[in-house]
C-alpha cells in the first residue's frame, strides 16, 4: 500500500518549553497536497514498563498522577535517563533500575516483550515492555526515590487482568502489559504456568 499521500514534512519548528526531560514544541508541517498545518509535539526520551511476577502475583504500584488528579494502579515503570553526552539510557539497563527503585525487588530473568508508542498523536514516547521473573527482595530496601510517593501492591496476575477488563486499571501501558501477559499465558509461554 502506498502511504505517500499521508506523509507530512516538517517545514518549521518552534520550541515552547524545555523541561527536565520533556520538550514541548510546535511543528509546522506540509502535507502531500502542499497545505500547511501545525502539530503540538511532546518530545520524550522513552520509558520502560515491567511485568514483575513473584509466586503467581504481579507487582503493581499505586501512585497519584497530577495531570489527571487521581491515584492509578500501574505496572512499575520509569523514564529513560538522558546521559551527560545527550544519549538516552539503554532500556535493558533502565528496566532493572526502575523495578528496584519502585518495588524493592530484583529479577534473575528478563525478557523483552516488545515496544510501543504511548500517545503518538502528540508525543514521541516509546515504551519498552519487559517480563521479569525470578524475583528476590532487595535487602534493606529504603523505598522509592524521594520525589516518588507510591505503594506497592501484589495482585494475583489473573485478577489484575480481570481488573483491567473491569475498568479498575486505566493506565495504557499497564493495559497493554496485562493483555500481553494474558496472551503469553494462553500460549503456554508464562514461566510457572502450565
Amino acid at each position: 500500500m502506498d502511504d505517500t499521500e499521508l506523509l507530512e514534512i516538517a517545514v518549521g519548528r518552534k520550541v515552547i518549553h524545555r523541561g527536565g526531560y520533556l520538550t514541548i514544541r510546535v511543528d509546522t508541517v506540509e502535507d502531500a497536497q502542499g497545505r500547511r498545518h501545525t502539530r503540538d509535539v511532546v518530545e520524550h526520551p522513552g520509558a520502560v514498563a515491567v511485568l514483575a511476577l513473584v509466586d503467581g502475583d504481579l507487582l503493581l504500584v499505586r501512585q497519584f498522577r497530577t495531570p489527571i488528579g487521581k491515584v492509578l494502579l500501574e505496572l512499575p515503570a520509569g523514564t529513560l535517563d538522558r546521559q551527560s553526552d545527550g544519549s538516552i539510557e539503554d532500556p535493558a539497563l533502565a528496566a532493572p533500575r526502575e523495578l528496584g527503585e519502585e518495588t524493592g525487588y530484583t529479577a534473575s530473568t528478563w525478557r523483552i516483550l516488545g515496544r510501543f508508542y504511548t500517545a503518538p498523536g502528540f508525543a514521541t514516547e516509546e515504551m519498552w515492555l519487559y517480563l521479569a521473573t525470578g524475583l528476590e527482595a532487595i535487602p534493606d530496601y529504603a523505598g522509592p526515590d524521594t520525589d516518588e510517593r507510591l505503594h506497592v501492591s501484589r495482585v494475583p496476575w489473573r485478577r489484575a487482568v480481570e481488573m483491567a477488563e473491569e475498568g479498575l486499571i486505566e493506565d495504557a501501558k499497564s493495559l497493554v502489559g496485562l493483555f500481553w501477559l494474558d496472551r503469553l499465558a494462553s500460549r503456554g509461554e508464562l514461566p510457572g504456568e502450565g
